[in-house]
């Protein structure tokens, strides 16, 4: 589990579980009209998550996540995962 700090100063844990709806819903969403391609790299900052966090949580969605067909794509510098619903 990760900390994050509220504005009042308190750390808050999130669960990993949590981390896998939030990525889940985002690709979900940016999958609605199609495929989708991307490295973690560079949708961190919009799912407010480390690469290395979407890293392990894409191999557990390809395992889990029955409404999205993921799978990593090619590795140039970074995985590339490609993700549409199933």
């Amino acid at each position: 589990m990760s900390a994050k700090t509220q504005p009042s100063g308190e750390r808050v844990e999130e669960s990993t579980t949590s981390k896998e709806e939030r990525l889940r819903s985002f690709l979900k969403q940016k999958a609605q009209d199609g495929e989708m391609y991307f490295k973690s790299k560079f949708i961190a900052e919009e799912v407010e998550l480390s690469p290395k966090e979407i890293g392990a949580l894409m191999v557990k969605l390809r395992d889990s996540a029955s409404e999205l067909n993921v799978e990593k794509w090619s590795y140039t510098s970074a995985t590339t995962w490609r993700v549409e619903h199933a």
